[in-house]
């Protein structure tokens, strides 16, 4: 993780005031430095910060960071549950809570959600993460913050790289990059692919991507970088299983609730029947214009995303096919006076986003598209305007005063013209014979909603050092719901449709539907912290306190079935932050990583003081990297759970504690040449890796997401 002051900067910052590395002076400061003096928490990562791996999912990319939770739902490049600082916790899977950023442009919709297998950490160059408030000067309106995937270009990485790897569970993948730097020029262009039949039975997944950028110096003050990529993604959602069958068949699939004389036992999902499945594609073309004239920097971006997600969900949600495009204009601006300062003294965002989609429902027929049932036209827009300023008050004292307004809009237009919605179910004594089919009656989900919030800011820093600094912050945020929160299928269940509560009875009126008339959460969150280095030792702390009002909730019932979203009325939060790394030899280096999280309601009528379910109170990760040579890398990882974590709002189901460790090693052949394999849960521990999050559980529901037996890869990486 970097602290210190590169000479380069990569064109594809979201930092404002970053410029092209084309026409950036090596006394111009980096990113990495910005970043590291911003008053909030934020990290960077670089290409050899990432470990090297056969599967090199975001779930494994953002291991270091402090205050970003990540939990593996299939351990692939699937739906990993990504959370800073709580936002978007509760969803399954997660599709809201962070600003998710590709060359400084949204890979989100323009109402918020986002396919997180769309962020692909091995075609990067390196990350930045933004927690918190300090993604208000991006344009974001979430809570979490955001997190910007920033690519190579030709100048950056110039020639020819070739990767292949393989491992356990049927992993196979492999990528090429090549770019080309001239004077006035540079390109680059790459692809990669990667597969894995999966730790359980129904478990396959892959993932195509490609893409590439052009630059061109316009003049010695500006240059334009134009870039494009494509991503296909596919999986199993291999779903829950309940804790016994954890125990005991890790590997298994569900089939669904059983139905006993004494009732319904073991609720959740018929996988096996219904086999739940995501095929996502996305397009993205962009383009960057940057300049510097005297103390001026400005950039200007336009990007257009195309996004075809169909999402297969359990009968009781049906089949979710969506498809649209978004358009993103984004300028900033900074007045750097002072080249030396490692912050500009103003900084103005403007940001604005446009985008619609068709969005068709149908009922599952046991893994098979039936009836539709549902047709909307999505759309949505968000316009945010930041302003911030850094002041000197003396040689280390900075003040920070920031303010930012956004406004949102989400529209519904329904467009299902039938009078009647069809329905279905299984018979939940025999879950393979289907019953007769019903209809409920067709009520309207069209809905308007716009959302306003001004979000001030204040933080002053003290520079202890040439490389150490103190902050104190006092911030508000804001995150308007997205459309799955505000169109949400309701009353099926593990063997009926949607508007079916009761499979027997294909007479009964039930909505299909709920579109509840959100607020938009706020918060306002006091942070304070120390970041830098001394001697052999580097650290990066942060604690906050927050006040949230109306913490947006997916809920679900005990069997997974959504119920939609509300606002819960007063939630708190406290949080640390903390990275350390240590170099104990000049061969042995230690890195701890440690996020703790008290989530609470406050005085909640119903859940009292409870802990917000899913978000485990201590995530630890740990390691240690050998170097005995310039050839030799060896390294010793472990993911670390030290405590239960609520699965429920209501406390009455937990995630056990876990601790799983991990060994990798590479051998670099020759100056071009380099070997590198892996052992991933080393000892094979049992365990629930997340688990779906549900507002009231039952103690033998189908909750727990089984993290994968011990897995062996490697592979081969060429540079020319």
């Amino acid at each position: 993780m970097a602290l210190g002051l590169p000479q380069a900067v990569l064109a594809q910052s979201a930092a404002p005031g970053a410029v092209d590395e084309i026409v950036v002076t090596a006394q111009r400061q980096a990113t990495d430095a910005r970043l590291a003096a911003t008053p909030g928490g934020t990290a960077t990562l670089e290409q050899a910060d990432l470990p090297r791996t056969a599967n090199l999912t975001i779930a494994r990319a953002l291991t270091d960071v402090p205050g970003v939770v990540v939990q593996d739902f299939f351990g692939a490049n699937d739906q990993p549950r990504i959370q800073l600082r709580g936002s978007g916790l509760q969803q399954n899977p997660v599709e809201r809570g962070v600003l998710m950023l590709h060359n400084g442009l949204p890979l989100n919709r323009a109402d918020g959600s986002y396919v997180v297998g769309f962020a692909n950490p091995g075609e990067s160059a390196g990350l930045e993460v933004y927690r918190g408030y300090t993604a208000n000067r991006l344009g974001a309106t979430v809570l979490g913050g955001a997190i910007n995937l920033k690519s190579p270009t030709g100048r950056s990485a110039p020639g020819l790289v070739q990767h292949v790897s393989g491992g356990s569970f049927g992993q196979i993948g492999g990528g090429a990059q090549v770019g080309f730097a001239g004077e006035d020029h540079d390109l680059l262009f790459r692809a990669d692919a990667v597969s894995r039949t999966g730790f359980r039975d129904y478990n396959s997944s892959r993932r195509v991507s490609a893409g590439g950028n052009v630059g061109m110096r316009l003049s010695d003050a500006f240059s334009l970088r134009v870039f494009g990529g494509y991503t296909d993604l596919g999986f199993d959602v291999t779903g829950p299983l309940t804790q016994q069958l954890l125990e005991t068949d890790r590997r298994a699939i569900f089939t669904g609730p059983t139905v006993t004389l004494g009732g319904v036992i073991n609720p959740g999902p018929n996988v096996v029947r219904d086999q739940p499945r995501r095929d996502s594609t996305q397009w993205l073309v962009g383009t960057r214009a940057t300049g510097i004239v005297g103390p001026h920097n400005i950039n200007l971006a336009l990007g257009y995303t195309h996004t075809d997600d169909l999402f297969r969900f359990p009968m009781s949600g049906g089949f979710r096919a969506t498809d649209g495009g978004d358009v993103t204009a984004t300028l900033r601006y900074a007045f750097v006076p002072d080249s030396q300062a490692l912050l500009p003294l103003a900084e103005v965002t403007a940001y604005y986003v446009s985008g619609a989609a068709d969005r068709q429902n149908f009922i599952n027929l046991a893994g098979r598209r039936g009836p539709q049932f549902g047709n909307s036209r999505l759309s949505a827009d968000t316009l945010s305007l930041f302003g911030g300023l850094n002041v000197p008050l003396d040689d280390r004292l900075t003040l920070s005063p920031s303010l930012s307004w956004a406004r949102s809009t989400r529209d519904n237009a329904d467009r299902f013209a039938a009078p009647t919605r069809p329905t279905a179910s299984f018979s939940p004594l025999n879950p393979a014979m289907p019953l007769p089919p019903g209809a409920v009656p067709t009520v309207s989900t069209s809905y308007t909603r716009t959302y306003t919030a001004w979000n001030p800011a204040l933080a002053l820093s003290y520079r202890l050092s040439g490389d150490q600094i103190l902050f104190a912050a006092l911030s508000r945020s804001f995150e308007p719901p997205t459309h799955d929160d505000l169109l949400a299928t309701i009353n099926g269940t593990p063997n009926s449709s949607a508007g079916r509560p009761n499979p027997g009875n294909p007479a009964l009126p039930a909505a299909a539907f709920v579109t509840p008339a959100l607020e938009a959460q706020r918060a306002t969150t006091l942070e304070a912290g120390w970041r830098g280095g001394a001697g052999p030792v580097q650290w990066d702390a942060v604690v906050y306190y927050a006040w949230v009002d109306n913490e947006l909730l997916s809920l679900r019932d005990a069997s997974g079935v959504s119920l939609g979203a509300a606002n819960a009325g007063q939630t708190r939060r406290l949080g640390v932050e903390l990275a350390t790394s240590l170099a104990l030899h000049p061969t042995l280096t230690a890195r701890l990583v440690y996020t703790y999280q008290d989530f609470r309601f406050r005085n909640d009528p119903s859940r009292g003081n409870n802990r917000v379910a899913g978000a485990p109170r201590h995530w630890v990760h740990g390691r240690l990297s050998w170097r005995p040579d310039a050839r030799w890398t060896a390294e010793a990882a472990i993911r670390w759970m030290p405590e239960r974590t609520p699965v429920d709002n209501f406390a009455t189901l937990f995630n056990d504690p876990f601790a799983v460790a991990d060994l990798r090693a590479e051998y670099r052949i020759a100056d071009r040449w380099s070997l590198f394999a892996e052992v991933t849960n080393l000892f094979d521990k049992t365990y629930a890796a997340s688990t779906l999050i549900v507002d009231q559980a039952r103690p033998d529901q189908a909750a727990f997401l089984p993290g994968d037996g011990r897995a062996i890869g490697g592979g081969i990486r060429l540079t020319f």
